[in-house]
C-alpha cells in the first residue's frame, strides 16, 4: 500500500515521511522542493506530473499548501492556484486511479472570525459544527479545498478525510506581544492547553484517516490536543485562565515559576478534539498534562519526532521583524 504525501519538504510532510520509513511503509514524497524526503519534484497543479506520481498509488495524504504565513508574500491568485487548482487536480488523479483513501490537511484558521467571541463572552467551544468566518485568502481556500473533498467524496464515491489541525509549527508567534511576553517553549506550552498538538500525534491521526476512509466516505475532524477544559469552564477561561488551569493542575504555579513562565491570563478559544477521537480511534499522548510531567523531570515536552523535523521556516529569505512579515 503506497502512500503518496504532497508537501513532503514541509514540517507535517517530512514527519509522515520519517514515519512511514520508519515503519517500512510503502511511501513516496512529492514537492515542489527538493529534500531528502522527496522521491518527485514538481507541482501539484501539473496534472501529467500529478497522474504519473498517481501510479501505483493506494492512498493519498495531501499535505502540501500555502500557509498562513504567506498571506503577506504570495498573491491571493497563487493561494488559488496552490490550494484550490492543486487539490483539484490531486483529486481527479486520485479517483481515476482508484485510490482508497484521501487525507487532506486543513487548517483550524478555516474557522476564521468565528473563533473571537465578543467582548465580555465566553471563550469559543470550537467544534466541527461551528460555522466557518473567512479572516483572509489562506481560510478561504483552505475551505475551498475541504468542500472540494467533500463533493468527490460523494459524487465520485472517493473516500476522504479532512483533518482541521492546530498548530503544530515549531517556530515562534508572529504577534510581536506574544513573543514579548512569553520565551518560546513558555507560549507553546500555554498553547498545548486549547490550541496546539504535538506533530507526533498530528501524523497518528493522518495514518489512522488512511485507515478508516474507506468505512467512513467523507469526514471532517479537528486535531489538536486533548483539553482539559469542559464547556463549564469556558467563562472562567475569559476571565481569569490562570485560576482555572491552578485549579485543574495545582503543581503548575510551582513548575512554571521555578522556569520564570507564566500562563496567558485569558484564552478565547478550546478546540475540541472528541470526534477524531471517538471516530477516527485517535488516541493523542501529547497534551498539556504531558507538558508538566516532562517539566517535573526537566525534559523537553515535546515528542522526538517534533525534535528531529524541527524548524523549517515558511520562506527562502529572512525578516527584520518576526518569523515572518504579517499582513
Amino acid at each position: 500500500m503506497t502512500i503518496l504525501v504532497t508537501g513532503s519538504a514541509g514540517h507535517l510532510g517530512e514527519a509522515l515521511m520519517r514515519s512511514l520509513r520508519a515503519a517500512g511503509r510503502p511511501a513516496l514524497g512529492l514537492d515542489i522542493k527538493p529534500s531528502p524526503f522527496t522521491d518527485r519534484v514538481g507541482p501539484i497543479g501539473d496534472r501529467d506530473f500529478v497522474r504519473d506520481c498517481m501510479a501505483g498509488v493506494s492512498a493519498v495524504i495531501h499535505a502540501a499548501t500555502l500557509h498562513k504565513p504567506h498571506v503577506a508574500t504570495h498573491g491571493e491568485q497563487a493561494f488559488v492556484d496552490t490550494n484550490v487548482t492543486g487539490t483539484l487536480v490531486l483529486l481527479e488523479a486520485a479517483s481515476a486511479a482508484g485510490v482508497a483513501a484521501f487525507v487532506f490537511t486543513s487548517t483550524t484558521s478555516a474557522f476564521g472570525a468565528a473563533l473571537t467571541p465578543a467582548e465580555g463572552e465566553p471563550a469559543a467551544w470550537v467544534t466541527e459544527a461551528v460555522a466557518p468566518i473567512a479572516r483572509n485568502i489562506y481560510g478561504v481556500t483552505k475551505v475551498a479545498a475541504e468542500s472540494l473533498c467533500e463533493l468527490f467524496a460523494r459524487r465520485r464515491r472517493l473516500p476522504a478525510v479532512v483533518l482541521r489541525t492546530s498548530r503544530f509549527f515549531p517556530e515562534a508567534d508572529d504577534d510581536a506581544g506574544v513573543r514579548g511576553r512569553y520565551a518560546l517553549a513558555n507560549a507553546q506550552a500555554n498553547e498545548m492547553l486549547h490550541r496546539r498538538v504535538d506533530i507526533a500525534d498530528v501524523v497518528s491521526a493522518h495514518l489512522l484517516a488512511v485507515e478508516r476512509a474507506p468505512a467512513l466516505g467523507f469526514g471532517r475532524y479537528i486535531v489538536s490536543a486533548t483539553t482539559p477544559f469542559t464547556e463549564d469552564d469556558l467563562a472562567g477561561l475569559r476571565q481569569d485562565a490562570p485560576a482555572v488551569v491552578h485549579r485543574l493542575f495545582p503543581d503548575c504555579a510551582a513548575l512554571f515559576a521555578a522556569r520564570g513562565w507564566s500562563l496567558a491570563p485569558r484564552i478565547d478559544r478550546v478546540y475540541v478534539n472528541r470526534r477524531a477521537r471517538v471516530e477516527l480511534g485517535w488516541r493523542p499522548r501529547y497534551d498539556f498534562a504531558a507538558v508538566l510531567e516532562s517539566l517535573r523531570r526537566d525534559e523537553d515536552f515535546r515528542s522526538p519526532l517534533a525534535r528531529a523535523v524541527g524548524s523549517k521556516g515558511y520562506h527562502a529569505e529572512t525578516f527584520a521583524e518576526g518569523p515572518y512579515p504579517v499582513a
